[in-house]
């Protein structure tokens, strides 16, 4: 499958580092350093990315990371371009996460690698909270489980077969018919 080489160049992608870990391993004359990073790459869109790298120098580590997370790059659908569809939850090993959307003017609550990823995906408003473990790995892993299940009220009704109105329609009809028994 050949890409478009002008249309991936052309977006602005947003680059941030989650975590240096400085590794160790031990050979017969003593130790040997390396180093480990954790780096996140999205548009701003909707579209995002993690990736490691492992090298003898930080700013070798930092660029192997970088070209792995624009490598893996997925795209999770936003509500309005701003917040999630659905409340989620996920994990990943030890950690686990949970997601929740939010109004408008709410802003990203959340904490050191998730925010990172929200900011570089382009979420505006959510409220998130992750249990279990700080291992920003796990946490960066569980936060992109949750985020590949989000679906889109467009996905489910191409699934179900339905039209968009049908299955976002009762939602608010729901709502309205709460109220009028209230």
């Amino acid at each position: 499958m050949a890409r478009n080489p002008t249309t991936e160049k052309d977006v602005e992608l947003i680059e941030k580092l989650v975590n240096i870990n400085r590794v160790a391993k031990v050979v017969k004359g003593g130790r040997r350093f390396g180093f480990s990073a954790l780096v996140i790459v999205g548009d701003g869109k909707g579209r995002v990315g993690f990736g490691n790298g492992k090298a003898r120098e930080v700013p070798d580590a930092v660029r192997k990371a970088t070209e792995k997370a624009k490598r893996s790059l997925v795209r999770i659908p936003l509500r309005e371009g701003r917040t999630l569809h659905h409340d989620v939850t996920a994990r990943y090993g030890a950690g686990k996460v949970h997601l929740r959307s939010a109004v408008a003017g709410t802003g990203i609550i959340a904490g050191g690698p998730m925010r990172a990823v929200f900011e570089a995906l382009g979420i505006h408003d959510v409220v998130s909270k992750s249990i279990g473990t700080s291992n920003p790995q796990n946490l960066v892993r569980a936060t992109f489980e949750a985020l590949q299940s989000v679906s889109s009220p467009r996905q489910i009704a191409h699934k179900r077969g339905k039209k968009v109105g049908d299955i976002v329609g009762r939602r608010d009809n729901e709502a309205t018919n709460e109220k009028a028994h209230d």
